[in-house]
């Protein structure tokens, strides 16, 4: 038909309302997206256990608190489907059921080899460690295995 549908946000309370299109960056359309998806799904529904939900940049500009709540929506959200997290923040691949590491090598003048690798024991430890400092000293190694230890409980 002639109708035309089109989505306002409002980022802050005291934000002013706009169009989502004009003012939502990847990171916010990408949370904006997990929102609407903890809405819809319910996690005893058998629908969703046919569902993969993709989401790229949802921890984009974000760490701390919002980190944590967006971490463990996504954990949430993955009891029932399957969800894929393309995340840079260590809170959120903490709570991941599998982790795996993207890398990209390029050798000159060969074209980019990318290869995915899961990870898991030490290794997780030391490549969450490296998200969250980017080394693997004792402290960010620590700091590692608390958020996973906090992601069994």
């Amino acid at each position: 038909g002639s109708e035309q549908v089109e989505l306002l946000f409002q980022s802050a309370p005291t934000a002013k309302v706009r169009p989502l299109r004009r003012i939502a960056s990847g990171g916010e359309l990408s949370r904006i997206l997990l929102a609407l998806e903890c809405l819809h799904y319910d996690s005893s529904d058998a629908s969703i256990a046919r569902s993969t939900i993709v989401f790229d940049e949802v921890d984009s500009g974000i760490g701390g608190a919002t980190g944590n709540a967006v971490a463990r929506r996504l954990a949430a959200l993955a009891k029932g489907a399957q969800v894929i997290v393309v995340t840079h923040l260590a809170q959120v691949a903490a709570l991941a059921d599998e982790h795996y590491v993207v890398s990209k090598q390029s050798l000159a003048g060969t074209l980019p080899h990318t290869s995915v690798e899961p990870v898991t024991g030490e290794a997780r430890v030391a490549e969450i460690a490296r998200m969250l400092s980017g080394d693997d000293d004792e402290r960010a190694l620590d700091h590692a295995r608390s958020l996973l230890e906090g992601a069994r409980q």
